[in-house]
């Protein structure tokens, strides 16, 4: 079995509708695990088993230059890590949110509808 690697190919691509049709091209291939683009810089990020010569001739309309192969490194540890620290941080804010606003909102208020009669309001569209 081989590995993942991690392909970054610079491509000439001038606005969201050239990285759409490359990411879509670059789509069709096997083996592809994720696809980036960044726009800023103009590349393009492609992790899998696959081979970087396919890519290439994939985006032959954009004239692509290969930056970087190398092996994908697994962040799923840190990935892990990273949410559960969101996570506490977003009940930390919570928390103080709803400490700051506990008295201006003390309670929930539903939402309160009123029917409006032709007779107060004539000017309104009425449909017979």
């Amino acid at each position: 079995m081989s590995e993942n690697k991690k392909v970054v190919v610079k491509v000439d691509v001038h606005d969201n509708k050239d990285k759409r049709n490359a990411l879509k091209s670059v789509s069709s291939l096997q083996g592809i695990n994720s696809i980036a683009m960044d726009m800023k810089d103009k590349k393009l990020t492609v992790i899998g088993d696959i081979d970087p010569v396919c890519i290439v001739s994939k985006l032959k309309k954009w004239h692509p230059t290969i930056l970087t192969v190398g092996l994908a490194k697994d962040v799923k540890k840190d990935d892990k890590n990273d949410d559960d620290k969101k996570k506490k941080e977003q009940e930390v804010d919570f928390k103080k949110w709803l400490e700051y606003n506990r008295y201006y909102y003390p309670y929930y208020m539903p939402q309160q509808y009123g029917v409006r009669s032709v007779d107060e309001y004539p000017n309104n569209c009425v449909i017979c």
